[in-house]
């Protein structure tokens, strides 16, 4: 019989000449290091290194993107006979690849909709249970259709798909939790836990140093003037056209530093460059890095900002928020999905108001009182640098205290506990 590890029975020495089940979990992701561009990749690279820090379980992990040299993980290539299809179909290709090096698995947890449809199938022909995390959700990104046409359609079929068949449900907030709950209905609620993301303390801290200075006079920042700094995709749902209009009502001595790449689609990449053009008809200290940058440089522009902006309208939780925070720096972010589980108001920054409209894109109702309370938060931040100082100095601890990954990495076997019992 199969014997469920626990910390209690790994506590314990096995009788001689007995063998302990090592519980075996194959982690399927679109990303994985060095294949990483968002939330979702950090968390399925920061829990693997929980889980397989632990000793007692054998973390497998299946990813898009071609071979890798680490160790009990394999890459997946698209598939050449698909190179011309449609992009959801290619990535249901990737699935279909995956699928039959499950078999062995006690149980194989997927993340988001790109490989939701991997850990279906495999649950169904290996006979395991099949833990989803809910990153992010179809029904609420329906700008997506712009990017992806009909294939939009198909992501929301597989997603929606092996929600419901799910063993469970981990959720990265409880504001993730309402939504998986609203979205898909028929959910018993009880497979629906939350356990949060997380944050690496260690590799995310303040850095002053000389290297670091370095880094922001390559990239054209002043360390000795005020800074707002934005770390997102170009996508709707991380709602940078609000800061940039929000920005025109900055002090002319501010900068705004955009860490921003990988548009959705070229409509929004156009809309973005004319707001960013006027901005720099009226102000200087505009920059704007496209490239993602290595984690050394954006800490290092982190560390060196008063506050950072997540103007987000959908967020299940964002990382990026507690890597702000874990770098000493106040934030200033919607409050919105997961956020306020994150961003203390007044404690860690400032929380703006939203009230958005309910055709699931999450756009304000009214986006001009959005703009004015964004930029009123961001003024704020600014004008009184010694208390967004004191704000970020309470986020750190925060970070540190509330969102490890080894505390994340024992809640998520919890739940891999409950599926097998």
């Amino acid at each position: 019989m199969r014997q469920t590890l626990t910390r209690d029975t790994l506590a314990r020495d096995p009788p001689y000449g007995t063998t302990v089940h090592q519980m075996r979990v194959d982690i399927l992701s679109k990303e994985y290091p060095p294949l990483v561009y968002g939330g979702a990749g950090v968390h399925v690279a920061e829990l693997v290194r929980a889980l397989r820090g632990r000793g007692d379980i054998d973390a497998r992990v299946r990813c898009f993107g071609g071979p890798r040299d680490e160790a009990g993980t394999t890459g997946y290539a698209d598939l050449p006979q698909l190179a011309c299809a449609n992009a959801a179909i290619s990535t249901l290709g990737v699935d279909l690849a995956m699928v039959d090096d499950c078999v062995g698995a006690d149980l194989v947890h997927s993340h988001t909709w790109y490989a939701n449809m991997a850990g279906h199938l495999a649950s169904l022909l290996a006979g395991v249970p099949h833990v989803v995390s809910a990153h992010s959700l179809e029904p609420m990104r329906p700008w997506k259709a712009e990017q992806l046409g009909g294939g939009f359609a198909v992501s929301s079929w597989a997603e929606r798909t092996a929600y419901q068949a799910a063993a469970a449900v981990i959720a990265v907030s409880a504001g993730m939790r309402a939504d998986v709950l609203n979205s898909y209905p028929t959910i018993d609620p009880a497979n629906v836990h939350v356990v949060h993301n997380g944050i690496d303390s260690q590799l995310w801290q303040p850095d002053s140093s000389a290297k670091a200075m370095e880094v922001l006079h390559r990239h054209g920042v002043d360390p000795q003037r005020p800074s707002v700094v934005f770390v997102g995709r170009i996508t709707r749902q991380k709602g940078l056209p609000y800061l940039l209009r929000a920005a025109a009502e900055l002090p002319p001595e501010v900068q705004l530093v955009l860490c921003a790449g990988a548009p959705d689609t070229p409509q929004l990449l156009a809309e973005v460059e004319a707001l960013i053009a006027g901005l720099r008809q009226t102000r200087a200290g505009l920059v704007w890095i496209t490239e993602m940058l290595p984690r050394d440089e954006v800490i290092a522009l982190l560390s060196a900002a008063t506050v950072f902006a997540c103007p987000s309208v959908y967020e299940p939780l964002g990382i990026v928020n507690l890597e702000a925070m874990a770098c000493e720096l106040a934030v200033v972010a919607t409050a919105t999905g997961g956020i306020p589980e994150v961003v203390v108001d007044g404690e860690t920054g400032w929380l703006v108001p939203i009230e958005q409209v309910t055709d699931g894109s999450g756009a304000p109702v009214d986006p001009d009182r959005f703009v004015a309370d964004l930029a009123g938060a961001l003024n704020e931040a600014v004008s009184d640098p010694q208390r967004a100082r004191r704000l970020g100095e309470a986020g750190r601890r925060r970070a540190v205290e509330s969102f490890s990954w080894s505390s994340i990495g024992d809640q998520t076997l919890v739940v891999y506990e409950s599926v097998l019992r």
